[in-house]
């Protein structure tokens, strides 16, 4: 069932964060809670549209999304006349006033607005906590993944817990340690886990699991392994009480006409094919799409996240995930010099530049966010109507895996976890192709961690998640070399580049949030 979460001109005004050049200028947005919420109707309208704002342009859509993508060892630039925001996060050469940056930055505190609405606005409403509560709670998973996603990207932030109704206190708020924010973030988890319910009608709204899984990322964020693996193990142990499994074949994980009724996804942004200007646009097809290629329909891409060589050089070619997640043909409309006749024609990789008429390079390209993306509006696949996983099952798996192994390596569990994983790596529309990625047994506990996130690298490739290991790994001396999967990346400072700038507009406006992150 695909969920559209509509949020209301109110809560649009509602959703105001404080800083941003809206604020000063349009302080009639700064709304109280007090008259809109009347029952627990109001409370869903105003946890739907945290949302809401994450399957916006500024987000998911592309801004937030593409940056993880970029940032990350596996996805360079393809196009190199695309803009030059996106191409100074692929090179490590990001000032403080990227477009990026600037352009989530205000989203994500909207979502987090709404969601602090929600909250607040459940206090005016007389209805029993066991009705109130599993609604609020979508609220308080909604604001943890904000956060999240920005005290890993930022450090110290601003954390803002209650509903600004007063410019002055907007524009004199400070930062918030890190350490703080953390635990802030693992509070409203542990509320969520607490009263959403074990399931949902659909993986777009968040269930037990979503949240459980979420306290699970971020312990291992952390380095606290023990409750890392508790958690992830909560959710092993849950596993038919919240339905979930490994789906069988992997290319239906990435098939929107199968992946609605798929167990595997825990937490999932759900596009509809369909867009209103930027809310709900979904650019992805087009930055990975191949360019000019006609085999999907789209329309072709704009070749602008696209894997490094070496990515397919180093991909074991018996590992189905592989074939999922690449495309190394396309379809070409050729012109025949001579006769003028334009025939469609496959080929390979080699010379997708010059098929594509110059623009974008000779590389496979990702496949995930093409292939089967649904209906979708406007050209280039725009609009589609992809799930992202946000958080599967799998990703569960290999957390516990992961944890596990720094508290008690050599474990025959932590084993068996990677093990289920790569045995669907294994299985191609059912049928077991040989016996790679063979299972795993014997390893020390250092061959254990690299090999865990060697398996995320694969498993879970192209899903926005492989900046965020390196950099709570602090693996960028190691990957951005000259042996990396993208060769050396000489502008990259261990010393600056695992947090972004904040940006240098929020600083003009409020000095409280200074200092800028090191480097800066």
């Amino acid at each position: 069932m695909k969920t559209l979460y509509k949020f209301l001109f109110l809560l649009a005004s509602m959703s105001i964060i404080v800083g941003c050049s809206d604020l000063e200028e349009e302080p009639i947005g700064l709304l109280s809670p007090d008259g809109f919420f009347n029952t627990p109707k109001d409370i869903q309208t105003a946890a739907n549209a945290a949302f809401g704002h994450m399957t916006h342009e500024d987000f998911w859509g592309r801004k937030m999304s593409l940056t993880l993508l970029l940032r990350g060892d596996m996805v360079a630039i393809g196009d190199p006349t695309t803009s030059t925001r996106r191409i100074e996060h692929d090179i490590f050469n990001v000032p403080n006033d990227n477009g990026m940056i600037d352009g989530y930055w205000l989203r994500v505190y909207q979502m987090i607005a709404a969601a602090n609405q929600a909250i607040a606005g459940a206090e005016l409403v007389d209805a029993n906590e066991s009705i109130k509560n599993p609604i609020v709670a979508q609220a308080y998973f909604a604001r943890a993944f904000a956060y999240f996603h920005l005290v890993r990207q930022f450090g110290d932030i601003p954390y803002i817990s209650d509903v600004v109704t007063d410019v002055d206190v907007a524009g004199s708020i400070s930062k918030t340690p890190a350490s703080e924010v953390y635990a802030n973030i693992i509070a409203d988890l542990e509320f969520a886990k607490t009263w959403l319910p074990d399931t949902q009608a659909a993986r777009s709204i968040p269930a037990k699991s979503a949240a459980h899984s979420y306290l699970a990322l971020v312990h291992l964020t952390l380095g606290d392994y023990p409750n890392a693996y508790a958690e992830a193990k909560g959710v092993i142990d849950n596993e038919g009480v919240y339905e979930l499994g490994l789906e069988a074949d992997f290319q239906d994980l990435f098939d929107a006409t199968k992946s609605d009724s798929s167990q595997e996804p825990i937490f999932v942004l759900d596009f509809i094919g369909a867009s209103n200007g930027d809310d709900g646009r979904d650019y992805q097809a087009a930055l990975t799409g191949l360019r000019d290629d006609q085999q999907y329909g789209l329309g072709g891409g704009w070749s602008v996240g696209v894997p490094s060589l070496e990515v397919y050089n180093r991909w074991d070619g018996r590992d189905y995930r592989k074939a999922v997640s690449l495309d190394t043909t396309g379809v070409f409309r050729i012109t025949d010099p001579v006769t003028e006749v334009v025939t469609e024609e496959l080929r390979d990789f080699t010379v997708f530049k010059e098929s594509g008429r110059g623009r974008g390079v000779n590389r496979p390209h990702i496949a995930k966010y093409t292939r089967s993306i649904g209906n979708f509006a406007t050209g280039n696949g725009r609009g589609s109507e992809t799930n992202y996983m946000m958080m599967r099952y799998a990703e569960v798996l290999l957390i516990a895996a992961e944890a596990l192994n720094e508290t008690s390596p050599g474990s025959s569990e932590a084993e068996g976890y990677v093990n289920r994983v790569r045995a669907r790596a294994r299985n191609s529309n059912g049928v077991t192709s040989g016996l790679f990625p063979e299972d795993v047994s014997g390893l020390s506990q250092d061959d254990f961690r690299d090999m865990v996130l060697e398996e995320r690298k694969w498993e879970l490739a192209f899903e926005f998640k492989r900046w965020y290991d390196i950099a709570r790994r602090r693996m960028g001396a190691e990957v951005f070399n000259a042996s990396g999967l993208e060769g050396e990346k000489p502008n990259f400072d261990p010393n600056q580049d695992y947090l972004f700038p904040l940006p240098a507009d929020e600083l003009a406006r409020n000095p409280n949030l200074e200092p800028q992150n090191p480097g800066y």
